[in-house]
């Protein structure tokens, strides 16, 4: 069965497509089907958000379509910025002005526990669904460290790690991250529905 990725984030398509491939799924791109489109996120969670993802490009190929929405909660804000992590300090920061605007936010904070959560979703043709959840557990660095990655990889350290996200070879932080988590999970409902 081949499956479409919902996403148009290149380092979300870079890790999808690795570990999917790797667990024996075939995917495609909406690039690779020609398919631009702004989907508004709506949603108040993880997994709305993924459900409106994979449902609008699931109906616009016709093909079972995987949507990821994940982000950041950080104990000392309070569990921001949630489902705002990739506009967390306005929406034209790159991912560097980003992380240092993070850093800069939790200026003096001690307490600098926090998680990546990611949730997968996957919507077929008929209208069925299947979702899985992931979690990274670690802390917030006071300086950036490391160039692999994306996103808020430089300043997040998985606990028991020595190094940033950013450090980690892609094997290393597919191994331990999110994203990786919920993509196993994943393919395992895929595998016990026998869609792979």
């Amino acid at each position: 069965m081949r499956f479409v990725l919902a996403t148009a984030n290149p380092g979300k398509i870079n890790e999808m497509q690795s570990i999917l491939s790797g667990l024996g799924a075939e995917v495609v791109t909406r690039n690779d089907l020609g398919i631009e489109i702004d989907i508004e996120e709506t949603g108040t969670t993880f997994f709305e958000n993924a459900l409106i993802k994979a449902k609008a490009i699931c109906a616009l190929t016709g093909l079972p379509s995987i949507a990821d929405d994940s982000g950041l909660i950080i104990d000392a804000l309070g569990g921001r910025p949630g489902v705002f992590t990739s506009t967390f300090g306005g929406e034209s920061l790159s991912d560097s002005e980003r992380c240092l605007y993070l850093l800069k936010e939790m200026e003096g904070m001690e307490q600098r526990s926090a998680k990546f959560v990611s949730t997968i979703v996957c919507a077929f043709p008929d209208g069925s669904t299947i979702s899985a959840e992931g979690e990274c557990l670690g802390e917030i660095m006071r300086s950036p460290s490391g160039s692999g990655g994306f996103g808020y990889d430089p300043v997040f350290i998985a606990k028991g790690n020595k190094r940033t996200m950013a450090q980690l070879t892609d094997s290393e932080k597919n191994s331990i991250s999110h994203r990786g988590s919920a993509l196993r999970k994943f393919s395992e409902l895929l595998h016990e529905r026998k869609y792979l």
